[in-house]
């Protein structure tokens, strides 16, 4: 908490580091829609230092943005979105789950991730780290909703290429959640087909209707 004597000088520091945050977003919020589809490969890790655990999982995500429409292939599941339905395919139950997709919802959805920021959040311009030959500009982003489940959600966004490259969430139970980016391709070219599930496909697979 900032001492009192400091409060003027402290508010006039975040008002101009706010304005630093926005336009480094409007730069890569404009690069970002300019693509099509977006595949990315990243590293998802679920870190709880109070409980001693830590898993890492890696992954594929496909992004249409303008559409709403996603699909995430990992390990042990997959999760795909047409922008109006989505389907949670448990590879290991050989079960699918159908939903209505939710917007209002406290889940982050993977189709937003690297538009989060646009809408509900304060941001504030932290700095610069440097990571061997790339420099990252931090951006601390706070939910304006306090019902909100995470309280922070921390942004290194590569300055070269004004890219997301890292999004790392912390929740009010003490759960760090970090998406890494490893490879980012933008106007990949992939049938729209992909952004349904298609039961033909998965052989044995059970579906769950749960709309």
């Amino acid at each position: 908490m900032l001492w009192l004597t400091f409060i003027g000088v402290g508010y006039a520091s975040y008002a101009q580091t706010d304005e630093k945050a926005k336009a480094i977003l409007a730069d890569v919020s404009e690069k970002y829609r300019s693509y099509d589809i977006v595949k990315t490969d990243f590293t998802f890790t679920l870190d709880n230092k109070q409980a001693n655990t830590k898993e890492t999982q890696q992954g594929t995500l496909y992004v249409k943005s303008s559409k709403n429409k996603f699909k995430v292939s990992m390990t042990a599941q997959e999760l795909i979105s047409d922008g109006k339905t989505q389907w949670t395919y448990l590879k290991k139950d050989k079960e699918v789950q159908v939903a209505n997709v939710d917007n209002s919802g406290d889940a982050l959805n993977p189709a937003k991730i690297f538009t989060i920021y646009e809408n509900g959040f304060k941001n504030l311009y932290t700095g610069e780290r440097k990571v061997g030959k790339k420099t990252y500009q931090m951006i601390d982003l706070s939910p304006t909703d306090p019902k909100k489940s995470y309280f922070k959600i921390r942004l290194s966004i590569d300055k070269a290429a004004q890219q997301i490259a890292n999004v790392l969430i912390f929740d009010k139970n003490g759960n760090r959640y970090t998406y890494n980016v490893k490879a980012f391709t933008p106007n990949v070219k992939v049938a729209e087909t992909i952004f349904t599930f298609d039961a033909k496909k998965y052989p044995g697979v059970e579906v769950v209707d749960l709309r």
